[in-house]
């Protein structure tokens, strides 16, 4: 996608701090944290969100999730623990119409964080 901001920063287009990067997956930090650790994890392939998800990206969002596991312990919040948020459409506070995975951590959580 031309526009979308997250394809820019998979291109390169747009500066980012990288946390980690593979052949399908990039993790960079959030340039408004809600807390400590906040990384943006994102497929490489433009999918707006989780609604647009097909078939064969089921592999690929699990190992997302698997890369997230990874940079937690990175990042020294395994332990103690961690959130993950995926907003889902306009309504639901997604700004960027790119499928992200929000990992959040770094202090204790509240009931309200995103």
């Amino acid at each position: 996608m031309d526009n979308c901001l997250f394809c820019k920063i998979v291109k390169g287009e747009i500066p980012s701090t990288k946390v980690y990067e593979d052949n399908e997956i990039l993790a960079f930090k959030d340039i408004n944290p809600a807390a400590p650790v906040h990384i943006l994890v994102i497929p490489k392939k433009h999918i707006a969100s989780l609604i647009d998800m097909q078939k064969e990206d089921e592999i690929l969002v699990g190992k997302i999730y698997t890369v997230i596991n990874k940079i937690a312990e990175e990042q020294g919040v395994k332990e103690n623990g961690f959130r993950v948020i995926v907003n889902c459409g306009r309504d639901a506070g997604q700004e960027v119409m790119h499928l992200h995975f929000h990992l959040i951590a770094g202090t204790k959580l509240g009931e309200k964080i995103v």
